[in-house]
């Protein structure tokens, strides 16, 4: 860590607070751009816990949560889930000091960030005397009348948005079923993305940050396919519960493949110097067009046998 004096680390405490919170502002107001803000919470503190020493780095989340907590009238499930993404940022920082290989980096990140998760939900069902499910069903139910409002503020045609709300009750049954492959598809997405912004930002302020590689190039592990395949038998199966644990373990294993289709597109935009306003359009299409998401998810989970870079690789590079 940088030698900082404690006029530089109280500055430090102060614009990471004031970065978190900002986040939280757009992420509690905006719902699309906030959508894309929250993703970012982790990454202030990240860089901080990194930039400060460990005990120095860990005040800013716990302020910045105490503050929101204050300003939210107490704990929510919403603190919650803000409280799993600052922890993750913490988390990564500590992982990366490590130098891990970029698959154990998210991993571990988040193996420690879900069962976190699960313990704040179990603590909090404790505090209001309800169950996980009754509690995470309320959740689902009340997001579902916020985003059918929105879509209808949005301008959405009256039938689209009929259709939702009649469908409301089984689209929240489902997704209260998925919600484990949810949460670990989220942390999974959130934790690759902050440290690809990580790494530029770190080594600008001349932190040392770890190299994994041309993230252009990374591929799944080969036996991944055999999980996909027996996730998809099992899923013709009878019976709710085993068709339930192969339909989240196939969301997992799909988010892993768009990964790869994601390094993929990277691979191509490097090679053929697309300009970045392209790129950015391009994913901006794949984030909000699901044919374009499907797309990017079969290039990933092909490229075992077609190889679509045309590269000898070993094993994950």
């Amino acid at each position: 860590m940088p030698h900082t004096d404690s006029g530089k680390t109280i500055k430090s405490i102060i614009n990471g607070v004031a970065i978190i919170l900002f986040f939280f502002a757009i992420s509690a107001t905006m719902p699309i751009l906030g959508f894309f803000c929250s993703m970012m919470a982790p990454l202030p503190v990240l860089f901080y816990r990194a930039k400060l020493d460990r005990t120095t780095g860990v005040i800013i989340p716990i302020l910045a949560l105490m503050i929101i907590g204050a300003f939210a009238g107490g704990l929510t499930l919403d603190l919650l889930f803000y409280a799993d993404l600052l922890l993750l940022g913490y988390v990564l920082s500590e992982l990366m000091g490590m130098n891990l290989s970029i698959e154990k980096t998210v991993g571990y990140a988040c193996g420690i960030t879900g069962l976190a998760g699960l313990a704040g939900l179990m603590g909090f069902g404790h505090i209001y005397h309800t169950d996980i499910l009754a509690l995470v069903s309320d959740y689902v139910s009340k997001n579902l009348e916020l985003t059918l409002a929105l879509y209808q503020n949005m301008g959405l045609p009256e039938e689209s948005v009929h259709m939702i709300s009649s469908s409301k009750e089984a689209i929240g049954y489902v997704l209260v079923r998925i919600i484990p492959a949810l949460i670990v598809v989220s942390a999974l997405i959130v934790s690759w993305a902050n440290l690809l912004l990580a790494r530029p930002l770190l080594t600008s302020q001349g932190i040392n940050a770890p190299d994994f590689g041309p993230l252009s190039l990374w591929k799944a592990p080969e036996g991944l396919v055999w999980a996909v395949i027996g996730c998809g038998i099992l899923i013709l199966f009878p019976g709710k519960t085993v068709t339930l644990v192969a339909l989240n373990g196939l969301i997992i294993l799909m988010s892993i493949y768009f990964l790869e289709g994601i390094a993929i597109l990277s691979f191509y935009f490097e090679k053929k110097r697309f300009p970045r306003i392209l790129r950015t359009i391009c994913y901006c299409v794949i984030a909000f067009e699901q044919v374009a998401l499907l797309l990017v998810i079969g290039l990933g989970f092909f490229d075992i046998w077609l190889n679509f870079r045309k590269i000898q690789f070993t094993k994950n590079d």
